[in-house]
C-alpha cells in the first residue's frame, strides 16, 4: 500500500505526473545549491582583491571537499532506499528508528568529518599539487568549509528522510531560505570587511547551520512515522547495518569516483592559476546540468524503493522509462542553454579575463554536449539501488567511469595536454559505464521477481 505520509503517491496511479512532481522540486533545491556556491565564486571573483586567485582557491578546493565529505553523504542512500520500502510496506516502527538511526549517523558523522578535514587541509591541497599562488588561500577556505560539515550532514540527512515521503517541497523551501542568507553574508563579508576565500566560507558555513536547524526543527514538528524526537536519537543496530549494506557502496563509489576528479583536478592545476579559473567557473556551471538530470536519479530511486516495498514490481519498468525520458529532456534544455549562452556565463565569475574564458569554453562545450549520457547511467542506477542492488552498480561505476578517468588524466592527457582532451574522459566514462548498468539492472529485478526480496547486495 501506499505511504500514508507521502504528500506524493508512488505506488498507486499514473506515474508520469507524479515523478515529475518529486522530481521538479528536488531539481530546483540542487539549482539553488549550485546557484549559491556560484554566487559564493562570483562574489568572490568580481569584488575581492586579486579576484582570479580567489576564485581558483575557492574553486580548486571543490574537488577534494566532495572525496572527503561524498563517502559519508553515500550513506543517507542507504537511508532513502530502507526507508522507502518501510514506507511503502506501511512498516511505521522501521521507518521511525530509520529516521533516528539516520540523523544519530550524521550527528555522528558530520563531527569526524569536519575534525579530519579541519586538521589534514594543507596536507591533501598539496597533494593535489595546488598552485603555489593560491594555496593560502585555498587553505583557509577548505579550513572555514570542514567547520560546516557537521550541519552538511544534518542537512542533508534530514533532507532525505523529508524527500522519501513524498515532501520534495519543504527541503527546497528551506534552502531558499538559507541560499538567500548565503549570499547576503558573501557580500557583506567579501565586499564591506574586504575579506576574500575566509569571507565566503564564513558565509556557506553560517547558511549550512541555518538549513541544518531549520531541517531538524521541521522534522520534529512533523506528524507520522518520520517525526524527529531528540529523546530517541540512538542507532538501531539492526537498521544501521542494512543501511550500510545500501550505503557504504554508494558512499565508496562517491569517494572513488571523486578520486578519480581529484586526479583530473590535479591536471588541470598543472596547467597554471589562469586555466584553473576558467575550468572552475565552467565546472560551476555544467554542474547544473547535472543536478537538473540527478533529480530524476532521486525520484527513480526513490519511487522504486516505494514499490519494491509494496511488491507492485510491474511498476519497476515503467519508473525508470519515464526517468529516461524526462533526464533527456533536461538535459536538451539545460545543455543547450549553456552552449548558447556559456562564454557570458562564464565571463560572470571572471570578467575581463577572455585567456581563462577561453579554456573553460572549451570544457564546456565537450561536457554540455555529452551530458545525456551521464543522466541515462544515473537513472538506471538510481532503479537498481532502489530494488537494494547497491555492491553491483558500485563496482561498475568503478570500473567505468572512475577507472577510465584514473587512466586518462594518467596516461591520455599527458600525450597532449588540452583542456579539450582532459574532459573527453567524461562521456568516455558516461557511456562505457551505462552499457555496464544495463545487465546489471535487469539481472537485479529478475532476482528481485523470482525471491521476493530485495538484493541489498
Amino acid at each position: 500500500m501506499a505511504s500514508r505520509t507521502a504528500s506524493i503517491s508512488m505506488t498507486e496511479g499514473p506515474l508520469g505526473k507524479s515523478v515529475l512532481r518529486f522530481a521538479i522540486p528536488v531539481m530546483l533545491t540542487g539549482i539553488l545549491q549550485l546557484l549559491y556556491n556560484a554566487a559564493d565564486l562570483i562574489v568572490v571573483g568580481q569584488f575581492a582583491e586579486n579576484g582570479e586567485l580567489a576564485l581558483a582557491a575557492v574553486g580548486s578546493s571543490g574537488p577534494l571537499i566532495n572525496l572527503i565529505v561524498n563517502f559519508f553523504m553515500g550513506l543517507a542512500l542507504g537511508t532513502g532506499v530502507t526507508l522507502a520500502i518501510a514506507l511503502g510496506s506501511g512498516n511505521r516502527s522501521v521507518a521511525e528508528r530509520v529516521t533516528h538511526t539516520s540523523m544519530t549517523m550524521a550527528l555522528i558523522l558530520g563531527v569526524a568529518v569536519g575534525a579530519i578535514g579541519l586538521i589534514f587541509s594543507p596536507t591533501f591541497l598539496r597533494w593535489m599539487d595546488t598552485p603555489s599562488d593560491v594555496l593560502d588561500g585555498a587553505i583557509a577556505y577548505l579550513r572555514i568549509y570542514f567547520i560546516g560539515v557537521p550541519a552538511i550532514m544534518l542537512y542533508n540527512y534530514g533532507a532525505t528522510v523529508v524527500r522519501t515521503t513524498g515532501d520534495t517541497k519543504t527541503p527546497l523551501l528551506i534552502l531558499t531560505a538559507s541560499g538567500l542568507l548565503n549570499v547576503l553574508l558573501n557580500l557583506v563579508t567579501v565586499v564591506f570587511f574586504g575579506m576574500a576565500e575566509e569571507g565566503v566560507a564564513i558565509a556557506t558555513v553560517a547558511s549550512n547551520y541555518a538549513s541544518a536547524i531549520a531541517v531538524i526543527l521541521y522534522q520534529m514538528r512533523s506528524r507520522g512515522p518520520t517525526r524527529l524526537y531528540l529523546s530517541r536519537l540512538r542507532i538501531d543496530p539492526g537498521l544501521f547495518v542494512r543501511i550500510l549494506r545500501c550505503g557504504v557502496p554508494a558512499g565508496i563509489q562517491s569517494s572513488v569516483f571523486s578520486f578519480s576528479n581529484v586526479l583530473l583536478q590535479s591536471a588541470v592545476n598543472s596547467l597554471g592559476s589562469t586555466i584553473v579559473a576558467g575550468c572552475v567557473a565552467s565546472g560551476n556551471l555544467d554542474g547544473f546540468i547535472y543536478t537538473a538530470q540527478n533529480a530524476f536519479y532521486h525520484a527513480t530511486l526513490t519511487f522504486t524503493g516505494q514499490n519494491v516495498g509494496a511488491k507492485k514490481y510491474e511498476r519497476i519498468g515503467l519508473v525508470m522509462r519515464w526517468g529516461f525520458l524526462y533526464s533527456m529532456l533536461t538535459w536538451f534544455v539545460t545543455g543547450g542553454i549553456m552552449l548558447l549562452f556559456g562564454e557570458k556565463l562564464i565571463a560572470l565569475y571572471i570578467p575581463g579575463k577572455p585567456e581563462a574564458i577561453a579554456p573553460g569554453m572549451q570544457k564546456l562545450i565537450v561536457l554540455a554536449t555529452t551530458y545525456f549520457l551521464c543522466g541515462l547511467n544515473e537513472v538506471v542506477v538510481g532503479a537498481s539501488r532502489g530494488m537494494g542492488a547497491s555492491l553491483s552498480p558500485m563496482v561498475a561505476s568503478i570500473v567505468g567511469i572512475c577507472g577510465v578517468r584514473s587512466l586518462w588524466a594518467l596516461v591520455i592527457f599527458p600525450l597532449n595536454p588540452t583542456v579539450t582532451l582532459l574532459y573527453c574522459a567524461f562521456p568516455v566514462s558516461w557511456g562505457l559505464t551505462f552499457l555496464i548498468q544495463i545487465p546489471i539492472n535487469r539481472q537485479a529485478k529478475r532476482h528481485l521477481i523470482k525471491s521476493g526480496k530485495t538484493v541489498l547486495s
